[in-house]
């Protein structure tokens, strides 16, 4: 049964803003009260927290499908629809947060700290929201935002001062269970370790933890043996210590071809070759360890390798040892930069920026992007011709007609806005003429209204006709626009 996991993809959802209401207050003695519909809650989102007492993402391996609640939708009387819960995922600290992509979103480090994911979708205004002074009594409301959807990667960075390199079976289990309080799985076959194991270590006035990470062998870089699954787990680690096992009964092995092994492994993955390294000659207290530890100890020395002779079993110069690791990791801690605290930087618009881009797009069709005019088409309802005409009104009012003429779109010309496209027309009017509630002359007369030709053709046609009257000049209905 799998008992330590350290990477996962989560697949998830924040909930959907709640539509808003179309309602109008209606009761004795007056029937036409105004509108009087709520908006729609927001839909939940979905955080990530780090919390001390969460070691492992097992959690999310079983139950990889996350959905936040959505809004309730409004209702009548001015009555708001509920806000949907957000959902809060507890996971590890050093939890990195990536899309499937590789992009980095967050590296969470440190107890409460605390990134959204997922943001809930904005809930939608109800009709009485959206009156004004010339659309007193709105006939349609805004539709609620779809929440973000997306998948992300979890993977679990340990988060340790020093970590414990070595060879299967070079004794790194044993040396943890000693000099800390961890219990790791101890025995004499290799890959005991199968996931890495903690330890906080008390030495003098320092302390510091110390990771175990599972046996690496030739090829862990390109994902031989345990590889990458917990290489991952000695990027955070301050300082790296080799544990070589000086008994050993493979006689192809010796202590420096290990160690060279270990660090070109190191070096292929790549990020550490900065850190600081100590040797651990493990295993004196059998006779031919002692004496091998005594032949190679001057040529590690040589490389500048600090070396010391320890046995986890007798606890032979595992003194010096610690206080060794001690001093490397509060000189890596004086030399890390002062955490500066948080500070809200505001970056005011530029006067020229409108918010949105217009480009021509390779099928031939106008793009718009921005937030607000792909949010506003989101939440339009296309079925009810007072809302498209309102957003019509809100994309003239931004900017979006002009920019559209000034970069060439012609009448008739595909625009495309989010997902949704549409044919371009220049609008008539400037402001919502009011009319039938859920409709919009404009609309009607773009679609009912003949051409000029046709009826200057029609007005021809009249005059030929005998009893007929004279009719001016004016062309039926152009009179004034």
């Amino acid at each position: 049964m799998t008992t330590f996991v350290d990477r996962v993809v989560l697949h998830l959802q924040a909930g959907d803003g709640g539509h808003g209401c179309v309602s109008i207050h209606r009761e004795k003695f007056k029937p036409f009260g105004g509108p009087d519909g709520g908006n729609g809650g927001h839909g939940g989102s979905v955080s990530l927290v780090v919390d001390p007492q969460v070691h492992t993402l097992l959690d999310f391996h079983f139950r990889p499908h996350v959905k936040a609640s959505n809004g309730k939708g409004g209702a009548g009387s001015n009555r708001d629809g509920a806000n949907g819960a957000d959902l809060v995922l507890r996971v590890p600290n050093g939890t990195v947060v990536q899309t499937t992509g590789g992009t980095v979103l967050a590296d969470l480090v440190g107890a409460g700290t605390t990134f959204e994911v997922a943001r809930g979708g904005r809930g939608g205004r109800g009709n009485a929201a959206l009156a004004n002074a010339r659309r007193k009594a709105p006939g349609f409301a805004e539709l609620g935002e779809p929440g973000d959807k997306l998948d992300a990667v979890l993977e679990l960075k340990s988060v340790a001062d020093i970590g414990l390199v070595g060879y299967p079976s070079a004794g790194k289990s044993s040396l943890i269970s000693v000099i800390s309080a961890a219990k790791p799985k101890i025995a004499d076959y290799p890959f005991t370790t199968l996931v890495p194991n903690l330890g906080v270590v008390r030495v003098d006035n320092h302390t510091f933890t110390v990771a175990d990470v599972p046996g690496l062998i030739p090829g862990a870089a390109t994902g031989k043996g345990l590889g990458l699954e917990f290489l991952r787990h000695v990027e955070r680690c301050a300082v790296l210590v080799h544990v070589v096992d000086t008994a050993t009964l493979e006689t192809a092995r010796d202590p420096v071809a290990d160690i060279d092994a270990i660090e070109a492994e190191l070096t292929a993955y790549g990020g550490l070759a900065d850190r600081p390294r100590l040797v651990a000659l493990n295993k004196i207290d059998v006779p031919d360890g002692r004496d091998l530890a005594e032949i190679v100890r001057p040529d590690l020395e040589a490389r500048g390798f600090r070396v010391f002779e320890v046995s986890a079993a007798t606890r032979e110069g595992l003194k010096e040892l610690m206080f060794a690791m001690g001093e490397l990791v509060a000189a890596a801690r004086a030399a890390a930069p002062p955490v500066e605290p948080t500070r809200i930087v505001i970056r005011p618009k530029a006067v020229d920026d409108a918010g949105f881009t217009v480009e021509a797009g390779p099928d031939g069709a106008w793009v718009v992007r921005g937030t607000r005019p792909e949010r506003w088409i989101r939440q339009t309802n296309f079925d009810n011709e007072e809302a498209v005409g309102y957003l019509a009104d809100r994309l003239a009012r931004l900017g979006v007609e002009e920019k559209l003429g000034k970069a060439g779109a012609q009448a008739g010309d595909l625009v495309r806005i989010g997902e949704r496209e549409f044919d371009w027309h220049p609008t008539l009017y400037a402001e919502f003429v009011p009319g039938v509630r859920g409709g919009d002359q404009r609309l009607a007369e773009k679609t009912q209204r003949p051409s000029a030709a046709e009826r200057l053709a029609a007005r021809k046609a009249r005059r030929q006709r005998p009893g007929d009257e004279p009719e001016s000049d004016e062309l039926d209905g152009d009179s004034g626009e």
